[in-house]
This record gives structure tokens, C-alpha cells and sequence, in this order.
């Protein structure tokens, strides 16, 4: 056999019938499978459920595999990305100080939703049953209060923080008993259900919020819980990414879950849990950096000062 000289190589490779092998998939290579984990806030159907229109787009966009990560509270979601068992996590702000911190700085924020007025925060509440004779905070005292979770940012960081600096009292000091009820749906069911007297949870406004999903849904019945507390405005948590993935892999997620709402109406519906009576929807995801969750950081190194000196 003739070994082709390099200018008979070259006049082969220029012919339209020649092919040349498959360029490399870049950071599909090294992940066929992408994984996101998704928070406890609601019962895990309901999330799975709610989660899946997205899941779908982003296997169809990326061209890889794309599986859902589920945890039974928080801190399962913060140990599977410190662990590098997923790739990416949408987090609340202080699930979100809790991975950064649990890895060094190990972890990238790059997206937080943006609602149709261009806010991109929610608040911290509390709640009671609209029939327990509890109106504010002081007359709570001595009740049962029900935070949500430890690495909840509006269920527990948020209220704990400003019932102490701005309300002036301590919870294991003010209420008769604080306990986690391991979910935002948990805390209020537990109000509906008596066992619990006030819950912290959250809401973006008052058409729209943890208890106002509920009633949609049919799990309580509408008017049996009432707000007696809200906070300051919350930054949204980010959708979080491992420091040590690929940036064009960042870059190329970010920009399927930025563009799911105009390509996927519908599916957006879903995922965002879009009520027609709600005046001010989620719109779309917008970029964030680190430095726009250092407070909550902090807020949380402030919050284990205090366990330790109480």
C-alpha cells in the first residue's frame, strides 16, 4: 500500500466526500449526567412534580442526561454538592451560605428567579390559625413557634435573627418550645392541625406564599391561616453551581434554565407554580454573584455565636 503524501491528504480532506471524525463534546465528555438538587420545601410528589418540565428542558438543551436530586431536609442538598454527588443545587440564601461555608467557597451562585415587577426577594412570615386569638408576636409569648428548618433562610435564619435584634427577645427564652417541623408545608400544616401555635415560613406577597400554595392545592381549607409577622425583603437563593465544574458547563446551564420560560411556556407555569391571581409572577432568572449572599454568610456565623453562648 501507498502511503499518502501530505498534499494528497490535504486535496482528500477538501473533498466534499470526506468526513472528519466527531469533534469533542467539550464538558459532555467528562458529564453525561447532570444532577440538581432541589430543597424540602414541599412534600417531595409535589416538587418532583413541580420540577420535572424544567428537568426535561434542560436534558433536551444540554444534551445530556439530567437527573433530579432529592434529600429529606436541607442539609442532604448542602452535603450531596459538598460531596460532588450533584453538579448543581437551587438553593435558598441561607442553604446556600451553608454549602459556601461547608466547602470553603467551593461553590458558585449564578442565577436567582426575577419576578414580572423586576424584584428578585420574598419575605420571612409568621403564621397562626385565623381562630387561635393570636394577633402579633406578643401574644404568642409562651406558645409553641415552629421554625422550618436549620438551613432554612425565611424558616428559621431570618425570623430567629430579627426576633432577636429587632423584636428584642430570644425564641428558646420568649416561646414555651421551638421546633423544627422539617418543612415550610410541615410547619403549616402543624398550625392547621393544632400542634403547632405559630410556624415561620414565607411568602413574595400576599397572594402568593407557602400557605396561599397550599390552599390551591387543596391541603388546607382557604381562611384557616392568617400572617402575624413579616420580615425585611429577602434576597431569592441562587441556583448554585460546584467551583471545580467547567465554566463553559456554568455558562451553558445558566443559560438553558435563563432561557425555560420563553421556550417553554407551559412548563414554566409548572415549575414557577404560576396563579393567574398573583400580580406579581415569577418572569424569568436573572444573574447574581457571591458577594450578594455575604450577608446571609455572616448572618449565619452570627447565629452560631448565639447557640454557642446560649
Amino acid at each position: 500500500m501507498k502511503l499518502l503524501t501530505s498534499t494528497a491528504l490535504l486535496a482528500l480532506m477538501m473533498t466534499p466526500a470526506f468526513v472528519a471524525p466527531a469533534a469533542a463534546e467539550g464538558w459532555k465528555d467528562d458529564y453525561q449526567v447532570v444532577k440538581f438538587g432541589i430543597l424540602s420545601g414541599e412534600n417531595e410528589q409535589d416538587r418532583l412534580e413541580r420540577n420535572e418540565p424544567l428537568r426535561e428542558y434542560l436534558e433536551k438543551e444540554l444534551g445530556v442526561k439530567v437527573e433530579i436530586f432529592t434529600a429529606g431536609n436541607y442539609d442532604g442538598v448542602v452535603q450531596a454538592i459538598a460531596a460532588d454527588q450533584i453538579e448543581i443545587a437551587r438553593f435558598g440564601s441561607s442553604s446556600y451560605a451553608a454549602a459556601y461555608t461547608a466547602t470553603n467557597g467551593g461553590v458558585v451562585p449564578f442565577l436567582t428567579t426575577e419576578k414580572m415587577n423586576g424584584n428578585t426577594g420574598y419575605r420571612s412570615i409568621v403564621v397562626t390559625r385565623c381562630d387561635s386569638g393570636i394577633e402579633s408576636l406578643a401574644d404568642a409569648k409562651g406558645k409553641v413557634h415552629a421554625f422550618a428548618d436549620p438551613d432554612s433562610t425565611s424558616g428559621y435564619a431570618v425570623p430567629y435573627f430579627n426576633f432577636v435584634e429587632k423584636e428584642g427577645f430570644k425564641p428558646e427564652d420568649y416561646f414555651s418550645a421551638v421546633p423544627f417541623s422539617g418543612s415550610h408545608e410541615a410547619g403549616v400544616q402543624g398550625v392547621v392541625n393544632g400542634t403547632f401555635n405559630t410556624a415561620s415560613t414565607y411568602q413574595n406577597n400576599d397572594e402568593d406564599g407557602v400557605y396561599q400554595r397550599m390552599e390551591n392545592k387543596g391541603m388546607i381549607d382557604e381562611g384557616v391561616v392568617c400572617k402575624i409577622w413579616e420580615s425585611p425583603e429577602i434576597t431569592s437563593g441562587p441556583w448554585t453551581a460546584r467551583a471545580n465544574l467547567p465554566e463553559e458547563m456554568i455558562a451553558d446551564i445558566s443559560d438553558a434554565i435563563q432561557s425555560f420560560p420563553a421556550a417553554d411556556p407551559e412548563g414554566w407555569k409548572v415549575y414557577s407554580s404560576f396563579d393567574p391571581a398573583d400580580p406579581n409572577p415569577d418572569k424569568g432568572s436573572v444573574k447574581v454573584d457571591h458577594e450578594r449572599y455575604q450577608w446571609i454568610v455572616d448572618m449565619r456565623e452570627w447565629l452560631r455565636q448565639q447557640r454557642r453562648g446560649g
